[in-house]
């Protein structure tokens, strides 16, 4: 008895181990650099005029510099996601500003800078910084520091895209878009 007891506990384990629910698929990724971002040019206003004609809604600008743990955060975690890369680049065109880059870049009225002194410009302090731009070049969202999640960063897409920035802020959008799901 002992030793059908035995033979039968680890046929009995797998047989419960079977009948868990699967565990959720982690989400595909891939590398936010090659992925998320678009090829910066260098030329925002160029780059407003492909957004037009390739009917996205808006321009998204990523401030970010080296080593800010904040930007790696979202760029392994958020960014990396192919559902989010795929949302963002089918409503947006997106790409990074280093705040200390060297790099020429021309803003949207055609003007001349680094990304250093278009940082400046823009009153860029903290990293990473989340801009959308609409397709007149005018800033219409800007939000400071780290995204909670990939959920929160699509909600944020959804926001500028539907034009809820509008006539509503962020954080109230958020908060009633949670509230109906929790409904």
């Amino acid at each position: 008895m002992a030793v059908m007891s035995n033979l039968l506990k680890p046929l009995l384990l797998l047989m419960a181990l079977a009948a868990l629910p699967a565990a959720p698929q982690a989400a595909e990724t891939r590398d936010a650099d090659d992925h998320f971002f678009n090829l910066n040019t260098g030329d925002l206003k160029a780059e407003l005029t492909d957004a037009k004609k390739a009917d996205k809604k808006a321009i998204f600008l990523m401030f970010e510099q080296e080593g800010c743990p904040a930007c790696i955060y979202m760029k392994r975690n958020v960014l990396n996601r192919v559902d989010v890369q795929k949302f963002y680049r089918e409503r947006f065109l997106n790409f990074a500003i280093d705040i200390y880059g060297a790099v020429p870049i021309r803003d949207f009225g055609g003007r001349e800078f680094t990304e250093k002194s278009y940082s400046q410009s823009l009153g860029v302090k903290g990293t990473p910084t989340f801009t959308f731009y609409d397709l007149d070049g005018r800033e219409v969202v800007r939000i400071v520091g780290p995204i909670k999640d990939a959920a929160e960063f699509l909600l944020l897409g959804e926001f500028v895209a539907s034009g809820a920035y509008k006539s509503s802020k962020f954080a109230a959008y958020k908060q009633s878009r949670f509230r109906k799901k929790g409904s």
